[in-house]
Order: C-alpha cells, then sequence, then structure tokens
C-alpha cells in the first residue's frame, strides 16, 4: 500500500434484507455510476502521479540543507502535522461529502511542490511537511468516495478499482521518477516543476468530481427516501427517544465508540487492530528516513546515481489461506521478525544495492499483512464502525509514531542521526516479533490442551455423537472457505 492511504474501501456492508427497497445508488442509471467511478478511478490514478516525490530527500541534501536539518529538524513536522490534522480531516470528509477535502489535498499537494521550487530556507520546508501531513490525511476522502458512488451490493469489486488506481499511479510516478533521474539526466529541481504540473492537473481533476449527496455519518439518506434498511447508526438512535438530528449526531458517536469497546474483546479484532497500530508506526518512520539512509551509504552527487527504491515494493502484496484463530500470531511473528532483520541489514551494509533490496522487502513484507488485517478487521463490522475502527488504529499510530519521533529523531529529544535510529527501529520490530510469537505459543498450548480434551472425552464416550470441527474461517479471498 501507497504510504498513508486509508484502507476504508475494503469495508463490508451489512447484509441486506431481500424485500428491502433500493438505494438510489442502485436504481441509478447503470452508465452514469460507471462512468463516475471510471472517473473516480482516473481521478485517482493522476493524483499519483508526482515523479518528483521519491527524491525529495536527496533534493533537500543537494539544495544545501544539512543531513542534520533533514534529519531532525524538517522530516519530524511530518509526524506532527500528520497527527494534528488526522482526526479534524476525518470528520470534515464525512461532514463536507469528501470532495471539499479532495480540494483542499489538491491545494495541499500545490503547496508543497511550489515551496520545494521557490523555497530556500529551513521553516519553508518545514512548512512543506506541514502540507504534506495534510495529504496524507485527506487521503482518506478518496478511499471513503466510493461509497457514495455505488450500491452496498458492489462496494468490494468497485473499491478494489479504485484502490488498484492509486497503486498503479504509485508504481507509475515511481517509474517514471526513476526513468528521468537515471536515463534523462534530469536533474532534481527539473523534476520538482514536473510534479507542480502534475498536481496542478489533478486539481482541474478535482473540481469535476461530482460532490455525493450522502457519506457515512453526518449525511446519511432519509428514512422515506433511500434508507433501505437500518444502519448501524440506525439503530444506535433508536434510544435516542426522538431527540433530533442533533442529538443524534450528539449521542451516536459515543455509543460507536461503545461498540468498539465491545469489539476489542474479540481476540482477531483485538490482534490486528493491535498490529495496525504498532507495526504501522514503525513502517512509517522507516519510510520516512530510508532516503537519508542511502544517503548515508552511498552520497553521491551525480543524481542518475540516486535510485527509488519502492517502484516494485508498490505492489508486493498477497495472502494465504490459513486458519487465522489458530496462526495469526504466528504469521504476524515471523513477518515482525523478519521485518527487523531487514532493518538491520540496511543499517548494516555498506552495499547501497543491498540496502535497496532490504527496503523492497520490508515494504513488501508490510504490505503481505496489509490486505489480511483488512479482511480481518472488516469482516465482521458494518461500513460504519468499519470506518472508525480504522481511523481509532490510524489515530493512535500516528500518536505512537510522533511520540517515537519526538523522543528518537526531534532536536528536542534524543536528536539521534540516521543511523542510530535505524538501530532503534530495529530493537522495536525485535520486541514486537518477540511479544507475537509468545503469544503464538500461548495460542498453540491453549489449542494443543482443548485439543486432548476432546480427544478425552472422545475416548470415554465413544458412542456420543462427533463433535464439530471448530467452525470454518473465510478466507480472504472471495468465496472460499478454510476449514
Amino acid at each position: 500500500m501507497a504510504p498513508g492511504i486509508m484502507p476504508l474501501s475494503c469495508c463490508r456492508a451489512m447484509s441486506k434484507s431481500d424485500g428491502a427497497k433500493k438505494p438510489a445508488s442502485e436504481t441509478m442509471p447503470d452508465q452514469r455510476w460507471k462512468l463516475q467511478v471510471f472517473y473516480l478511478c482516473f481521478y485517482g490514478f493522476m493524483t499519483q502521479i508526482r515523479p518528483g516525490e521519491s527524491f525529495i530527500t536527496p533534493y533537500l541534501l543537494e539544495a544545501n540543507f544539512t543531513k542534520a536539518e533533514v534529519t531532525n529538524v524538517i522530516t519530524p513536522v511530518l509526524s506532527y502535522s500528520y497527527m494534528a490534522v488526522l482526526v479534524p480531516i476525518f470528520l470534515l470528509t464525512d461532514y463536507l461529502r469528501y470532495k471539499p477535502v479532495l480540494v483542499l489535498q489538491s491545494l495541499s499537494h500545490i503547496s508543497i511542490w511550489a515551496l520545494l521550487v521557490w523555497g530556500t530556507s529551513v521553516l519553508a520546508m518545514q512548512l512543506m511537511e506541514f502540507f504534506y501531513g495534510i495529504t496524507m490525511a485527506t487521503r482518506i476522502a478518496y478511499s471513503s468516495y466510493i461509497f457514495s458512488l455505488v450500491a452496498p451490493s458492489r462496494y468490494q469489486r468497485m473499491a478494489s478499482y479504485s484502490r488498484s488506481a492509486v497503486l498503479l499511479g504509485v508504481f507509475t510516478s515511481s517509474v517514471l521518477g526513476q526513468l528521468c533521474i537515471t536515463l534523462g539526466s534530469v536533474s532534481f529541481n527539473t523534476l520538482n516543476y514536473v510534479s507542480l504540473g502534475f498536481v496542478s492537473f489533478g486539481l482541474i481533476l478535482t473540481l469535476f468530481l461530482e460532490r455525493p449527496r450522502r457519506s457515512l455519518f453526518f449525511n446519511r439518506p432519509s428514512r422515506a427516501g433511500d434508507a433501505a434498511v437500518p444502519t448501524e447508526l440506525d439503530r444506535m438512535a433508536r434510544g435516542d427517544g426522538g431527540g433530533g438530528t442533533r442529538g443524534w449526531r450528539d449521542m451516536v458517536l459515543c455509543r460507536m465508540l461503545r461498540e468498539l469497546g465491545a469489539l476489542a474483546r474479540q481476540p482477531q479484532l483485538r490482534l490486528w487492530s493491535l498490529w495496525w497500530v504498532f507495526n504501522s508506526a514503525g513502517y512509517y518512520l522507516m519510510l520516512y528516513y530510508a532516503h537519508i539512509l542511502w544517503n548515508e551509504i552511498s552520497h553521491t552527487t551525480d543524481s542518475r546515481r540516486v535510485y527509488n527504491g519502492g517502484a516494485i515494493a508498490s505492489f508486493a502484496a498477497g495472502y494465504v489461506k490459513i486458519r487465522w484463530t489458530l496462526w495469526s500470531e504466528l504469521v504476524i511473528g515471523m513477518v515482525t521478525a523478519f521485518q527487523a532483520g531487514l532493518l538491520l541489514l540496511m543499517n548494516s551494509t555498506t552495499n547501497i544495492w543491498l540496502c535497496y533490496v532490504g527496503y523492497i522487502l520490508f515494504r513488501g513484507s508490510h504490505q503481505f499483512l496489509v490486505p489480511l488485517a483488512i479482511f480481518q478487521i472488516a469482516t465482521s463490522l458494518s461500513k460504519e464502525l468499519c470506518a472508525l475502527v480504522f481511523g481509532v488504529n490510524t489515530f493512535f499510530a500516528t500518536v505512537l509514531k510522533t511520540i517515537i519521533t519526538i523522543i528518537v529523531a526531534d532536536k528536542r529529544g534524543l536528536g539521534l542521526s540516521v543511523r542510530p535510529q535505524f538501530y532503534v527501529y530495529f530493537g522495536y520490530f525485535t520486541l514486537l516479533a518477540v511479544v507475537y510469537l509468545l503469544a503464538a505459543i500461548r495460542v498453540g498450548v491453549q489449542h494443543s490442551h482443548r485439543r486432548q480434551s476432546v480427544e478425552l472425552a472422545l475416548a470415554k464416550e465413544p458412542c456420543q455423537p462427533t463433535v464439530e470441527t471448530p467452525a470454518q474461517e473465510k478466507s480472504p479471498e472471495a468465496g472460499t472457505v478454510q476449514a
């Protein structure tokens, strides 16, 4: 997954009754919603074409900013701004119905590249990172926009198209930037001008997006019209005693938070949510500082020798079909231990190509678990609760990432250079791996005891009906079931 992209598009809607009246999105003429989805995918692809994005850090180092300024003064602002704007943007996205937030994202992109092209001071670069944090937070508007365009029965398939368009745009942008640098001998500054042109075109595309009439929380259809079956919010609002729209808005969020507290008792939901929080924090810190590490390993003023290690990693994702209630902790622990080893390799090697390979494998291993986490979290939730769960998980991950940044990277904290930072990240992932593997051992022992108890009961009462096997688990692949 591209950095910061939110997975709300993979949330599953609650089941609809057969006799329910179809919502407006299902009665919309086929050609219209298909064109809207196509345009949204085209928009998602084009707004990712920023060929200079992978080379911002090399450009800053080339532009006479010191490595200490980039590492300890400029880059930390990204984490701070992201945390500061995440919750307000999460709420405004739904309240303003997506499009205004997407316009804000495009304006922030333009501000980033304008500051890179014409800014010359540390303060200008800090402001650039502030706008970058806004663009990361506003990505939720695109990932949830699809809900307003299609019927619930089409969410999963159409949302996969919109996400694939974004990944294809990231891949294309990375390859285009690398070709310009390596084969075209294009300067970093010229690449910034090219990126400014693309994001300006993205703003024009944003203006032609249709503003939806409904959204997940604040702008939902009236009962007399589109509301076919009461949603999660409708069921929660029934106890408000007819307090009106304002009372509904005041009360439902609290009720949803209490519902999340109850959902937190589900072991799989809790496990994958914690993975999302702790591993995402370390993952994005690695991404923020990887380019500085590359410059440390292979410092060069020849732009043709600066390579983007993330082009292929954008598509490094997958999943396997196993009994997740039994093997989740073990899979997470093994992948996390692998990531810890890659961080140690990247930080200890003096071969830049080996560091690139470690970076690609690290990103790929994270993307390997992302669809699994999305499936395990979203499979039993309504789209409203699913959106809230991912929002809460992302918020806590951002808070944790910010705390680590303040302690480790910021000049007001330890102010560590990039190599000591990567040793800290290695220790962080090693600790996570140990915890996950110990949890896997505990689950394995519990499962063994339960199995022995069942076998003992069968041996004592051979004439009793066969004990049912554990409930079947759905695989991440649609339509498949695993025993």
